[in-house]
């Protein structure tokens, strides 16, 4: 990229002057190793908004090995972008960074450097400087390999959110010291802006009252929580690769609709590996729940929303114990980081996953046993500035620009944005295990779990969170293991009540049981709190989930009210018994569902779905799924 792309006429070049509108601009050039730290140039760029006196440019140094995703990140933010060559030979009043990769010194301008995660903590080789194996590599930012050149310091300013940053600053490169700004730590501040959002952004991400939000957060290279490496220290000495056992093991003992899993991977995974093969690692999860943030968007807002993060020694890890998320460190090389460094201190202060006992248990404890101050002191660490780097950087900015701030507009940084809603998708084959709480009224438990691969599937007896009471089967019509659907109990369709393909849904009812005589019962889910079943009977009905106390809908998947009505049915129990609702309960959330039938439209051409003297499961002589007990 660095070397191929063609110079600019414009705004900057031989005979920019001629075709130019703004003369006399301030340059800013915005220089991107990464992805990584591109993103962190994203936080600033709002700083020099709205000044007509600033014109700013981008470019990639072409040094990293992470180049996938640079380019279109570039378009994204929409700077003229400068190939490398170019950028070299052009003169800007200030020069921002977030990496030391690259051959910055060769930049003219005032270089700015600031960090790409929450200070400097990993050890790290400098580019041509291998490190023997009983030699420590120094502190990536804090060493002479990346802060001097021919002696002197590379930056104009080291940008640096802590005193303890500069202490230890001071003690590995003296010379570099002079640089150093305490400015603050602006992808925090943001966090923290946005903390009084987190109730919007649990709702975003489909978690309803009652749910826990379970995020995996994991840095990249091989030592990482999503790494194969067993040096990461995850578990014993000596233990075999973390990260099968617990994709596995979040399918199989977290209930779905008591808990909700989203995993922040680190850029580097995404694009080092491939988004693809990314998400065809994570497939099985993914089918089973597992929300897979995208790396540029939304790993902020799930942090904020979270309510237990199973990490390593990344930066997110760190960020979610300063604004007092519990943390379990599913890895920890404590070796790769500055024994120094507050991040190191997480890693001697937060509780271990251990591959032993119950994940389930692990991640409960370590959210009932939290107290919101347990890691104060980190996250004092983390900004010696809270709030307040927009101010300190433009600032920093401004001044090494040599012109005046501008006074009409305040220094702001962007809000996090609110995301897309994103409810829970299981498209695995789901056990669903039903206890009667009561008759008069209908109540009911309803626990369901996720089967992935060629697991088995949950077995209740060994389960002591499971209700004791009846078990059946459910799939998504469009799962993949479709030789489930043929002897599922409840099939479930998801759609607009008016999708043109398949829709209304009392049409798509009755051509589904005669699709899958095992059937018991179908579900069109036509929104977030509703869906239209049809009985093997023939009977149609709604059934509604009563919206919240404040209005709003209930965020449990309507499917869990379909499989209530079916073992409700099958118990024995009669539809008008279940007039006008039942309540079904998920963990501790209990939700009020609305039955209403439905007026029966006239048979299609063909259709017996609502004829059971022809139906394999009649009234009178019911087949049960093999997958049913």
């Amino acid at each position: 990229m660095a070397g191929g792309t063609a110079r600019l006429r414009v705004p900057v070049g031989e005979d920019a002057d001629r075709w130019i509108t703004r003369t006399g601009c301030r340059r800013v050039l915005f220089v991107v190793h990464n992805v990584t730290s591109a993103t962190r140039l994203l936080d600033v760029l709002p700083l020099f908004h709205s000044d007509v006196r600033v014109q700013m440019f981008a470019t990639c140094t072409g040094s990293s090995p992470f180049l996938a995703g640079v380019p279109e990140l570039l378009a994204r933010a929409g700077l003229p972008v400068l190939p490398w060559e170019q950028a070299k030979d052009t003169e800007f009043d200030l020069v921002v960074s977030a990496s030391y990769g690259g051959e910055l010194g060769s930049l003219r301008g005032k270089l700015t450097v600031l960090s790409h995660g929450t200070g400097y903590n990993k050890r790290l080789a400098a580019p041509d400087s291998p490190v023997s194996r009983t030699t420590e590599p120094p502190v990536f930012g804090l060493a002479p390999d990346w802060l001097l050149e021919d002696g002197r310091p590379l930056a104009t300013a080291t940008v640096l959110s802590h005193p303890e940053q500069l202490d230890r600053l001071r003690s590995t490169c003296p010379e570099a010291a002079p640089t150093a700004v305490l400015a603050g730590d602006p992808c925090y501040d943001r966090i923290l802006a946005a903390l009084p959002q987190r109730d919007r952004f649990r709702r975003a991400l489909g978690v309803g009252p009652g749910q826990r939000l379970i995020v995996v957060s994991s840095t990249w290279a091989s030592r990482s929580l999503f790494g194969g490496d067993p040096a990461g220290g995850a578990d014993e000495p000596g233990a075999a690769d973390l990260l099968p056992w617990l994709l596995s093991r979040l399918a199989a003992e977290l209930p779905a609709d008591e808990y909700r899993t989203a995993a922040v991977l680190h850029p580097n995974i995404w694009y080092g590996h491939g988004p693809g093969q990314v998400q065809a690692w994570l497939d099985s999860a993914r089918r089973a729940g597992l929300e897979a943030i995208p790396p540029l968007d939304g790993w902020r807002q799930a942090l904020i929303a979270a309510d237990c993060v199973l990490g390593d020694h990344s930066s997110v890890t760190y960020y979610a114990a300063s604004i007092g998320i519990p943390v379990v460190l599913g890895a920890f090389p404590q070796e790769d980081l500055d024994p120094r460094s507050p991040v190191a201190a997480l890693g001697r202060t937060a509780p271990r996953l251990l591959r032993r006992g119950s994940l389930r248990a692990q991640i409960d404890r370590a959210i009932d046993a939290h107290h919101p101050d347990r890691y104060k002191a980190l996250a004092e660490q983390t900004s010696s500035s809270p709030g307040e780097s927009a101010v300190l950087l433009r600032r920093l900015f401004y001044d090494l620009m040599g012109i005046p701030e501008p006074e009409a507009h305040p220094a702001l940084l962007d809000p996090l944005p609110l995301p897309p809603y994103t409810p829970t998708r299981v498209t695995a084959p789901i056990r669903v295990l039903v206890r009667q709480l009561s008759a008069d009224p209908p109540e009911l438990a309803v626990t369901r779990y996720a089967v992935v691969g060629d697991a088995p599937d949950p077995d209740p007896a060994r389960d002591p969170a499971a209700p004791a009471g009846t078990a059946h089967s459910a799939a998504d019509e469009e799962t993949r293991e479709t030789g489930r659907l043929s002897v599922a109990d409840v099939v479930v369709r998801r759609a607009a009540e008016d999708d043109a393909r398949l829709g209304p849904p009392a049409a798509w009812a009755s051509e589904a049981l005669d699709r899958y005589p095992y059937c018991g019962l179908v579900a069109y889910v036509d929104g977030p709190d509703r869906c239209v079943v049809r009985t093997r009977e023939g009977d149609l009905v709604r059934l509604s989930a009563a919206t919240d106390p404040d209005g709003r809908p209930d965020l449990c998947d309507p499917a869990v009210y379909a499989s209530a009505l079916h073992a409700w049915l099958t118990d024995g129990h009669t539809l008008d018994a279940a007039l006008p609702a039942i309540t079904v309960r998920t963990g501790t959330a209990a939700h009020h569902v609305t039955v209403e039938p439905l007026p029966q439209p006239p048979p299609s051409a063909g259709s017996h779905a609502s004829d059971s003297a022809s139906s394999p499961r009649s009234r009178s002589a019911p087949i049960r799924s093999p997958f049913s007990s």
